[in-house]
């Protein structure tokens, strides 16, 4: 069944060059992707002049196009240059603009890469990039230096490289499976690759990043679910970026994975002229939550070459924040977040709530600006922690043969057991001093 007049006319389209139209075939959908400027204004009327023609070939050299017929009907002909479906997934010259600032790896995901396909940054849980591949090429894409590279696709001995570094570090209880999109691979390697991780003991969850229930609804389906269902708990977050993303078709898709039991999260990406708007932002995440994903993440856009067109202050993060703490339910709001270049990790950007605080009180503000007082306890007395919890008497004992790691970074600071008092930037200059006059 066809939804609507565009879907209609797209198929038909479709269907008069390749004498066949199955529109709810995910592999019909990819195979007849939209990878070219001359097919995009057959297929969509739009007729560019002969100046953005060439600039968009241009663009499209360096940054390919692809686009399913699925989210190509989503576009509004009439009002195509603001349309937020059109500006995701077709394309601009200003993707060729590189500024100082950005970079081909803005994460260090490959410096953070121990073997081929694992990007390890975080103490208990690595990425597993399992391929290049997406049903659809978004123009925002912080792995925009990966995009179409068709070569990599890996083989099952490929994807074992990732998979004995997992299973010789034994801290890793999570795994995130990403790419591309990882439903770009056949039923059974994605079978495969799942049995393989969640045999490794010390795998609690994994996880999967998808782009298919916005871009390409009809992936998900019940023979993909049944496989799904076997490797319990695993998790799976999507990328819907606007309220116009969730169509009856897409709802569909959420709603069989749903049904099935797995969690589903969102993680939306800050776009200019796209959902830069606290209006659009609620009211996508109100649609999320009637369909049962929860709001996971709000991404500060990457510094990843060619898109300070899509990026924004993060003032303008911060204040749909304030437009979403207070006014909705605590449920429905992400956690905005800056991966920081370099590989830092994701660093959240909340506004600020706390004013002030003294020995026994804190003075906070509400979402209203009412100020208010917390006072604190007189005569807490603190359990002090040596991180021996063979030893601990807490009631609270974990009876698991976990192992503790060792704290860093700002815990290191709060930890009872370490005398360090001070974390030291490398290269600084006074403490060089401190070393050349010892």
């Amino acid at each position: 069944m066809i939804y609507d007049n565009a879907q209609k006319e797209i198929a038909f389209k479709i269907a008069e060059s390749s004498k066949f139209s199955n529109w709810k075939d995910w592999k019909w959908q990819l195979k007849h992707s939209i990878r070219s400027l001359e097919k995009f204004e057959y297929l969509t009327g739009i007729k560019f002049s002969e100046k953005e023609r060439n600039d968009l070939k241009r663009t499209f050299e360096k940054f390919p196009l692809s686009i399913t017929p699925y989210y190509l009907s989503l576009i509004d002909k009439n009002n195509y240059k603001n349309d937020p479906v059109f500006k995701q997934s077709f394309g601009s010259v200003d993707e060729l603009i590189t500024l100082k600032s950005e970079l081909n790896d803005p994460l260090s995901e490959d410096k953070d890469s121990p073997v081929r396909g694992i990007t390890h940054r975080y103490p208990d849980r690595v990425l597993f990039h399992v391929s290049n591949i997406c049903s659809m090429y978004c123009r925002h894409c912080t792995r925009k230096r990966k995009v179409g590279d068709v070569d990599f696709v890996p083989s099952n001995d490929e994807l074992m490289e990732g998979i004995e570094y997992i299973k010789r570090t034994p801290q890793v209880r999570d795994v995130l499976l990403s790419g591309g999109d990882p439903f770009m691979l056949p039923d059974s390697k994605i079978d495969w690759l799942l049995a393989e991780i969640t045999k490794i003991p010390h795998v609690e969850i994994v996880r999967i990043g998808t782009r298919m229930p916005v871009v390409l609804p009809y992936r998900i389906t019940d023979e993909l679910i049944s496989i799904l269902k076997k490797y319990q708990p695993l998790w799976i977050n999507t990328h819907f970026n606007h309220p116009n993303e969730i169509t009856t078709s897409s709802k569909e898709a959420l709603a069989k994975l749903a049904d099935a039991g797995f969690p589903l999260g969102n993680q939306s990406v800050l776009l200019a002229d796209v959902n830069d708007c606290p209006r659009i932002m609620k009211t996508l995440l109100h649609k999320l939550v009637q369909n049962r994903v929860r709001p996971y993440y709000l991404y500060q856009c990457d510094l990843s070459e060619g898109l300070s067109h899509f990026r924004t202050p993060i003032g303008k993060g911060i204040e749909i924040m304030e437009s979403l703490i207070g006014h909705t339910s605590g449920f429905a709001r992400p956690t905005y977040v800056i991966d920081a270049p370099g590989g830092g990790g994701k660093i959240p950007a909340m506004p600020n709530y706390i004013i002030s605080w003294s020995t026994n009180k804190v003075v906070l503000r509400n979402y209203e600006g009412v100020i208010t007082t917390y006072k604190e306890p007189d005569s807490y007395e603190p359990k002090m922690c040596d991180r021996n919890c063979e030893e601990c008497d807490l009631e609270l004992q974990i009876n698991e043969n976990n192992e503790e790691l060792e704290a860093v970074g700002i815990e290191k600071l709060l930890s009872d057991n370490d005398d360090t008092i001070s974390l030291i930037p490398e290269n600084n200059e006074r403490f060089q001093r401190r070393d050349d006059n010892a």
